[in-house]
């Protein structure tokens, strides 16, 4: 791997693989914690509108740009980060890191293309609200980081989405504010040598001029802000969990229970990573499946998540069930919950979980895409990007008072917050 800061402050990450399929993009620290209340909505409405123009391309040039050699291009958008990235034959690395860098760093919006990107926005936001078990994932967090930007969805609202697009100049200062080469990484995994690629990355990028120094995201306050706080004092709630029951007239209850977790780079990230997989992870040995759905045949599926941010975090379980089953099932949940707390796991347990993640591990090690966009991500925040095998080797280090402290300070039953869809 070769890892390369320009003088402005862009960086530049290379994996080169034997894979006849190469990935390369740009991930930029600017996503919906980084908008004001008005703007909720700006990250994702750049995401989309980069693709209608650029000074030198329109949306149709665009497209056919990498479509027509039967690449891929995409893009996303998360709370902190926003990302474009291709998938194309290694022949084709010098055009496709040009139509990103000129997307990127010079489109238009023009008005009559934005306006219609507005409408599929907006169908965008009304779709969603057709699919309960996604939604409940944005009105959770916007319950337990009530106060802050990370509360707010990504897709905004009607309301901001309409202000945004009123006029062009909104966005194009945003992203111009955000879109800083100090917030940049280049990524690229392939069949290409690093200089290579250095050198396109070089040549659209390196004349971009250095960003002003500046404060910075503000730091998630409160019980959420638990980055700074150390093992010893814990992350005890200075409030006691919520529970909110939220009409949505869905067929079956949709349900949330979690808490604030560990931010990335924290010292119990990674045993609170196993246990959110002993707990709900994608295995059907998941201990909330096992107890749940197949012993108790009460749901069809349910699953646990531990999402780390730059400065906090969330550890959350998400299941479905008929309505007259939901206090059993919350009931369930606090048990297998609390009999982690009460029966720790012994080493003999950490060594079999450590057994099953391993494969996992490497399972997913194929998927080349993922890699080379967790590889950009770990450079973003932290300036280098572990292997797997790398990974794994950390997590066998992981002790059982480890795991039981993230299990006290995280997943205590006593600690966690409650959303329901009736």
């Amino acid at each position: 791997m070769t890892i390369v800061q320009l003088p402005n402050g862009l960086r530049i990450v290379h994996r080169r693989t034997g894979a006849q399929v190469l990935y390369t993009g740009v991930m930029i620290g600017a996503g919906t914690r980084d908008e004001s209340p008005e703007i909720n909505g700006m990250a994702h409405y750049i995401e989309h509108c980069v693709f209608k123009g650029t000074t030198r391309r329109t949306a149709r040039q665009i497209i056919n740009s990498v479509e027509g050699i039967g690449g891929e291009i995409n893009a996303y958008t998360t709370k902190e980060e926003t990302t474009f990235f291709a998938a194309t034959l290694p022949e084709h690395i010098a055009r496709t890191v040009r139509l990103i860098a000129e997307m990127v760093l010079h489109p238009t919006f023009p008005k009559h293309e934005t306006d219609k990107e507005t409408t599929v926005i907006l169908d965008e936001i009304e779709s969603y609200k057709d699919s309960p078990s996604e939604l409940i994932f944005d009105d959770f967090e916007g319950m337990l980081f009530a106060g802050s930007s990370l509360s707010m969805p990504i897709l905004g609202t009607k309301k901001t989405l309409r202000h945004i697009s009123s006029k062009p100049d909104y966005a194009l200062q945003w992203r111009a504010e955000h879109y800083t080469p100090e917030r940049m990484v280049v990524f690229c995994q392939g069949d290409i040598s690093a200089q290579r690629f250095l050198h396109l990355v070089e040549k659209e990028y390196g004349g971009l001029s250095a960003a002003q120094p500046s404060s910075g995201r503000s730091p998630i306050s409160g019980e959420a802000a638990i980055s700074e706080r150390s093992e010893q004092s814990g992350t005890e709630c200075q409030s006691a969990p919520q529970v909110q029951t939220l009409r949505r007239h869905t067929h079956q209850t949709h349900a949330m229970v979690g808490n604030w977790a560990y931010p990335m780079g924290h010292d119990l990230q990674l045993p609170l990573y196993l246990l959110n997989n002993i707990l709900g992870g994608p295995s059907l040995n998941a201990r909330l499946n096992l107890r749940l759905r197949e012993a108790k045949g009460l749901v069809y599926s349910i699953e646990s998540v531990y999402t780390p941010l730059s400065d906090t975090g969330y550890w959350a379980t998400y299941f479905a069930c008929e309505h007259e089953h939901t206090e059993q099932c919350l009931d369930l949940v606090r048990a297998e919950l609390q009999h982690l707390l009460d029966k720790p796991l012994t080493q003999t347990q950490i060594t079999k979980a450590l057994r099953q993640i391993r494969g996992q591990m490497a399972i997913a090690a194929q998927n080349n895409e993922q890699n080379a966009l967790s590889m950009a991500k770990s450079v973003l925040y932290f300036n280098h990007a572990r292997t797997w095998q790398e990974t794994y080797d950390l997590l066998t280090h992981i002790t059982p008072h480890q795991l039981h402290t993230a299990a006290e300070q995280i997943l205590h039953p006593n600690r966690l917050h409650t959303l329901l869809y009736v």
